[in-house]
């Protein structure tokens, strides 16, 4: 055999072990390194259940991985009288405004849902009853809509109401057992009359309660008192008290307003809200919780062109660590009750400019105990 044919054998042996060597070397990193990249993306995708020595350390597969870290936005308005007294000239009621508009319930609320729909909950005073019915109670003010205008709550992204206040009986208990009907038809949660509610967001359960308290009386304190702990004790993290109380008109709390909401933050209220007056009342910060004596009107048919007409949007913000609240902040949007000056069409509408600071600087300056000054901004407190 010449030199020259063992050289091409030794080339051609050569060259098969260098492709042996290549494919060797191919499939060796494809298979190690692949299924390494495969592994870190179910990492990723949260598909890999670790459970060796009986440990899980990664969550199960389909587990959402939880974030200890959340906040909580709720937004707070007043009365909301969504109805007439048939007693007024019905030409410029609520309810005739509405059927004007060819029934457009979305139109009450239209200058507030934008807001309304950015929180997690929004919460009224419904101050009046959604019924047919024509008998009514011996009073002075009696109100009511037709059952299907509770569905302006759901088109204005209203999510719960307080129910306990002094014109949930004005078409006794038929009409109260219509407008129940006619809030669990349009799924608004309600609370007050002995009803209790809690909503959970974000992995955190939020409590509300609802009461008229128009003084301090020791049997309703201890049932305020109560119902807190038992809140507390079905894990809701905060617990919003509303009291509907404090006198028409007024824009200062009363002595027992604040015995009240002090009593009732010293038994784990984390926020207290007020209604009734029909004017707003101040703020307050008291044991590091925030007080609102009172929000005012709102949406409110209960007068066709109310002296006053402000009125605002309270919002509380609340982040959570591990369902604990690390940190409370606090704002006032200003409104308006109408969307006009010289009349009330039933239409609440942000203010801006010098109206809005007008506001702003009436709730601050009847809020002596906040602490801090309010404004359209976050602020903690």
């Amino acid at each position: 055999m010449s030199n020259k044919n063992k050289y091409s054998y030794k080339s051609i042996f050569a060259q098969i072990v260098l492709c042996v060597t290549s494919i060797f070397i191919i499939f060796f990193f494809t298979y190690k390194y692949g299924y390494f990249r495969k592994n870190i993306m179910n990492i990723d995708n949260l598909s890999i259940n670790n459970t060796q020595n009986g440990n899980s350390t990664a969550p199960k597969t389909g587990e959402a991985k939880k974030n200890p870290n959340t906040s909580v936005l709720l937004s707070f308005v007043g009365d909301c009288t969504i109805g007439t007294d048939p007693k007024f000239d019905q030409s410029t009621s609520l309810v005739t405004v509405v059927k004007n508009k060819n029934n457009d319930y979305s139109y009450l609320f239209k200058n507030a849902v934008g807001i309304f729909k950015a929180d997690d909950i929004t919460i009224a005073n419904l101050e009046t009853v959604f019924t047919n019915s024509d008998v009514s109670s011996k009073k002075t003010y009696t109100f009511k809509a037709p059952p299907e205008f509770a569905q302006s709550l759901k088109k204005g992204s209203i999510d719960g109401v307080d129910i306990d206040n002094n014109h949930t009986g004005d078409y006794l208990q038929k009409g109260f057992e219509d407008t129940i009907t006619a809030l669990k038809k349009y799924n608004i949660s309600y609370f007050g009359d002995d009803k209790k509610w809690i909503k959970e967001v974000k992995g955190n359960k939020i409590g509300f309660l609802g009461y008229q308290a128009w003084s301090y009386d020791d049997d309703k304190m201890d049932k305020v008192k109560n119902d807190i702990k038992e809140l507390k004790s079905k894990g809701a993290s905060i617990v919003v008290v509303s009291f509907h109380w404090g006198t028409e008109g007024s824009y200062h709390a009363n002595s027992e307003q604040k015995q009240i909401a002090h009593f009732a933050i010293d038994n784990g209220a984390d926020l207290v809200i007020g209604h009734h007056p029909h004017v707003i009342q101040g703020i307050e910060r008291y044991k590091g919780k925030i007080i609102s004596y009172s929000l005012g009107n709102f949406c409110f048919g209960g007068n066709s062109n109310p002296k006053d007409k402000d009125t605002f949007v309270l919002q509380a913000k609340f982040d959570f660590h591990n369902n604990t609240i690390s940190q409370s902040s606090v704002r006032v949007i200003p409104f308006s009750v109408s969307s006009v000056d010289k009349l009330n069409d039933y239409c609440p509408t942000p203010l801006s400019g010098d109206n809005k600071s007008r506001v702003l600087e009436k709730v601050n300056g009847l809020s002596p105990n906040l602490g801090f000054k309010i404004n359209s901004e976050f602020t903690r407190y």
